[in-house]
């Protein structure tokens, strides 16, 4: 059904769509919008796509498939932008990490016209950018699909996509927004905050309390992984989950507490205990 793809935004995320489909053998067309010049160069020579555009709307002219691969915050905006210049027939889908607001401002600009899939792949890496994509980053990775309407999935255009999905070797799920979204915040966003909050903290007391940074073996390292990832990405995710994420933190802090009020009683060992649970259902899942 996809003759020819766009991808907007040529990140790690869209350029991993872009090897990952050529990987997979799609026999179709694929263009990038990308602003700057070299990553449309680099895009190129490295085969994420067949050719670039600089202008947003010559690139996803004639597209069946339009695939947002920007900042939240730019979706939103580049949702109604694009909207004139689609094709009734094609299907518009984004890879934003929080849903609730981008498929609530889909379903009121496309009334009618091209149908919006709302999508994010549950994959990612650390390190931002179109040198760090990968033709892999999607495999065995699940991947959401939040539709504007339940009946939306039964629409041609988004079967021919979740087949794609599975193409490139991911496992489609469907999922509302607002659960999305409250997930997200525990599975995804905490983590991020916690793991850049942490890594803060030790940058805080490394110097004047002289903590031997020496120290620092694979948990800590593991810990602090996620604090390699950009604030540019996280900033728009901070601002459209606030609530869900605030809530979160909550949760996590009166956890804390918990764990400080309990650190020489046996209560610790039962947390411990719902912690090893919680890991074997995780472990049950992949």
């Amino acid at each position: 059904m996809f003759r020819q793809v766009a991808i907007v935004g040529l990140g790690l995320l869209g350029g991993s769509w872009g090897l990952a489909l050529k990987k997979a053998g799609f026999a179709g067309r694929i263009v990038g919008f990308a602003r700057r010049a070299e990553t449309r160069e680099l895009a190129l020579s490295d085969g994420a796509i067949d050719q670039g555009f600089g202008d947003l709307v010559e690139a996803v002219r004639g597209a069946d498939l339009v695939i947002l691969a920007t900042p939240v915050a730019v979706i939103l905006d580049q949702l109604a932008r694009l909207h004139p210049h689609l094709s009734a027939h094609a299907l518009i889908t984004d890879l934003g990490s929080t849903k609730r607001r981008i498929c609530e401002r889909a379903a009121e600009v496309y009334v009618t016209g091209p149908l919006f899939l709302g999508g994010h792949p549950m994959a990612g890496k650390e390190r931002s950018g179109l040198e760090n994509a990968d033709a892999q980053l999607f495999q065995d990775a699940r991947y959401v699909l939040t539709p504007i309407k339940p009946a939306d999935l039964e629409d041609s255009r988004v079967q021919a996509f979740r087949a794609l999905v599975k193409l490139i070797g991911a496992r489609p799920i469907d999922c509302d927004p607002v659960t999305h979204d409250l997930s997200v915040a525990y599975l995804s966003h905490l983590p991020q905050l916690l793991s850049s909050g942490l890594a803060s903290l030790v940058e805080e007391k490394y110097g004047p309390e002289e903590l031997a940074l020496q120290l620092a073996a694979s948990g800590f390292r593991s810990v602090t992984r996620l604090a390699d990832s950009p604030y540019s990405v996280w900033r728009d995710i901070c601002l459209t989950n606030t609530e869900n994420i605030q809530m979160a933190l909550d949760a996590l802090i009166q956890k804390l507490e918990f764990l400080k009020d309990h650190l020489r009683d046996r209560e610790l060992e039962r947390e411990f205990l719902a912690a090893h649970r919680l890991r074997d259902k995780l472990r049950g899942m992949s």
